[in-house]
Parts: C-alpha cells; sequence; structure tokens
C-alpha cells in the first residue's frame, strides 16, 4: 500500500481522517478535517471522495464531511460486542426499571473502560459515560473491576505504565482499589467523577470464567445501597453470561450443522 512522503500509508491517513470527526459533530467543513487529521487538503479531498464513494462519509453542500451510513451499518452489523449488548440488554432493562437510574455495560480496551451499551431515563442522574465513549481505568467503576479480574501479567504491566495526567492517584493508592475490587468481587467510585453521582460495577464472565465485561449502575449519592445493589448486578453479570455460552454453543452448533 502506497506510502506518503511522511512515511504513513494509506490506511494510516484513512484513520486519520476518521478519528479527526469529533464526537457529537453532525459535520464539519472539509478544510478543518484536514487540519485535524493533520492532512493536506488535496490529499483529505481525494480520500474524502473517495470513502464518500463507498459510502462510509458523507459530502454535504460547501464541502461539508459527516460519517456515513454505510459506516455505521457495517460497524453494527459485524461489531465485537453485538452478541454482549445482546445478551446483555435484557437485564440491563430490568435493573434500570427497578432504579430509574443509569445501567452501563463496558468491556476494557488497554488502559480504558469502553462503553458498549447504555440505558438512561429522564431524571436520571448525570453519567458520563456514553455509548462509544471511553475513561481510564482508574476513573471508572467499570474500568476497575475489569482490570482487577484481569490475569496477573496484565494487571502488573498496566500498573507499571500508569500515570495519572491529574496527579490524583498514585500506583499504590491504585494497587489497593484492585486488589479490594478482587476481593469483593465489585468496584465502587464515589464522587470521582461527579461529586453528586456514585458508580458501581460487576465483572461479567464468560464460561471460561474470564472477565469479558462489567455490568455497572451510576446513582445519587444519597442513594448508597450497597447490599441491595450489589446483589442485583451480580445476578443480571451471571444472566448474561449464561446467555453469551448458550448463544455461542448455538453459534457452533449451527457451523457444525452447515
Amino acid at each position: 500500500m502506497a506510502n506518503s512522503e511522511s512515511g504513513d500509508s494509506v490506511v494510516d491517513r484513512v484513520v486519520r481522517l476518521l478519528e479527526a470527526i469529533p464526537e457529537g459533530s453532525d459535520a464539519l467543513q472539509l478544510s478543518e478535517l484536514a487540519a485535524r487529521a493533520g492532512l493536506p487538503l488535496s490529499t483529505a479531498h481525494r480520500l474524502v471522495r473517495q470513502l464518500a464513494g463507498h459510502g462510509l462519509l458523507e459530502l454535504g453542500a460547501g464541502g461539508s464531511v459527516r460519517l456515513g451510513l454505510r459506516l455505521w451499518e457495517l460497524v453494527n452489523r459485524n461489531s465485537p460486542t453485538l452478541a454482549l449488548r445482546q445478551a446483555a440488554m435484557p437485564f440491563m432493562e430490568d435493573i434500570q426499571q427497578v432504579l430509574n437510574q443509569n445501567v452501563n455495560l463496558a468491556v476494557l480496551d488497554g488502559a480504558e473502560a469502553l462503553f458498549v451499551e447504555r440505558l438512561s431515563r429522564r431524571g436520571s442522574v448525570a453519567n458520563r459515560a456514553k455509548v462509544a465513549g471511553r475513561m481510564p481505568v482508574h476513573l471508572s467503576s467499570a474500568g476497575l473491576v475489569l482490570m482487577a479480574h484481569q490475569p496477573p501479567a496484565r494487571q502488573a504491566a498496566y500498573l507499571r505504565d500508569f500515570a495519572d495526567p491529574a496527579g490524583k492517584v498514585g500506583v499504590a493508592e491504585l494497587r489497593a482499589l484492585l486488589a479490594q475490587a478482587a476481593a469483593q468481587g465489585y468496584a465502587e467510585l464515589s464522587g470521582v467523577v461527579d461529586p453528586d453521582t456514585w458508580g458501581i460495577a460487576v465483572p461479567v464472565r464468560d464460561a471460561r470464567k474470564r472477565a469479558v465485561a462489567a455490568l455497572g449502575v451510576v446513582v445519587p449519592v444519597r442513594e448508597m445501597r450497597l447490599k441491595a445493589l450489589v446483589p442485583a448486578l451480580q445476578t443480571a453479570a451471571r444472566g448474561i453470561g449464561r446467555r453469551l455460552g448458550e448463544t455461542r454453543a448455538s453459534s457452533i452448533h449451527s457451523t457444525e450443522q452447515v
């Protein structure tokens, strides 16, 4: 694949273009997109036209650019989290029905929790977690509980490279938080991201007992009801794990029948 004078490939430049479209942006001008991606305007124009030809981007009047429906279709149809989200949704809906607050589903990606599903209602407390949004492990209960249940080598690598830009959390404190989450089977953070909210999360395990996701809630600080919330979340997490196992078994059986 041809490289530019800077040495980056076509794939590198396409990824930079897509990543340069900010979250929540309906559209932006091609010149702004090129500047955000660090690409010459002529290069950005050529790539955008090619991507638009495949429906991955859309070109609007006046040179505006937005993500295309084809990109959304491909991502959702083949998402590696599709089975997880489908298995989790009934249980998330049950929890939300009882709490009338935020319910989140996240997976671990590097040193961050990537949120793949979220349910909220009008009147729920503020929730910084958004679908397709990320939060550092040390700032989210979902991230903490997932990292706490990873193999020792992965935890060690994470702690070795850990740095809090704000300087509020040290390695020793983070190690203690992970140990606590591993011992008690859930993680909780009160008033860390928002002073009025409290997050709690439990691991979702697959058939091999690996923590593949985190199921969590964000509720008002005044509603700290651990004795009620933790068992409910753990029961739901076990249900999600069973559904995942059933989905996988069904998929294998269908393949064998072909």
